[in-house]
């Protein structure tokens, strides 16, 4: 299937040192077919619609399911608007967000489009995910438990339930907890006979809660 190219809105401001690149930028990526939109807008003339997505500062730019802030090369712009379904760009996408305590981003970005949840268990397998990760990873599964949303990385958490490390698969446990629903059962009942005491705990007291022994 043929993606279409994204659509790029930026906010600049007068004497910005950075915003005339990045616009400039933008407009050969239009001309080039990258991009298949381009929307530029004066902070000054236009404070509501800044307001509106939280723009605090220039230039800003929403490229596709991207919110990106600062200079920006036309190399960097041009990987952005072609990442498409990448999941390692969009893995390290939310990384970035988590460990700058913008998860409001992340959960912004995955109401627009909850396929991105994908990345949530691409961070977990990632050996060097710190813990501010997988506590924002946790966070940004609370925010959403009941809505359903999250079901579409189940079977991925669920593969992790599975991993060499026991913290992951502990973790991988605590996450199902939090998505919920019928279709954690097999692979939590899978946990009740794993060697780490922590992961079979999770699963035990997971599934006592679910009324799924």
């Amino acid at each position: 299937m043929i993606t279409a190219p994204p659509s790029a809105l930026l906010f600049l401001a007068t004497g910005c040192p950075h915003c005339p690149a990045v616009l400039e930028g933008l407009t050969q990526l239009l001309k080039e077919g990258i991009i298949g939109s381009l929307e530029a807008v004066n902070l000054a003339v236009h404070p509501e619609r800044a307001a509106e997505l939280g723009v605090k500062t220039v230039p800003w730019l929403r490229l596709g399911n991207f919110e990106l802030e600062g200079a920006q090369s036309v190399a960097q712009l041009r990987r952005w608007a072609q990442a498409g379904d990448d999941l390692d760009i969009l893995a390290g996408y939310v990384h970035d967000l988590l460990i700058s305590g913008r998860r409001d981003r992340v959960e912004a970005l995955l109401r627009r489009d909850p396929a991105h949840f994908r990345a949530l268990p691409r961070l977990l397998a990632d050996p060097a995910s710190s813990m501010a990760v997988r506590l924002g990873i946790g966070a940004v599964l609370e925010e959403f438990q009941g809505s359903g949303l999250a079901q579409v990385i189940v079977a991925d958490f669920g593969e992790l339930t599975r991993h060499a490390e026991a913290l992951t698969r502990a973790d991988a446990c605590h996450f199902l907890s939090l998505i919920g629903g019928a279709d954690i059962v097999p692979y939590l009942r899978t946990c009740l006979d794993d060697p780490d005491a922590g992961v079979r705990e999770i699963a035990n007291e997971t599934l006592a809660e679910m009324a799924a022994p």
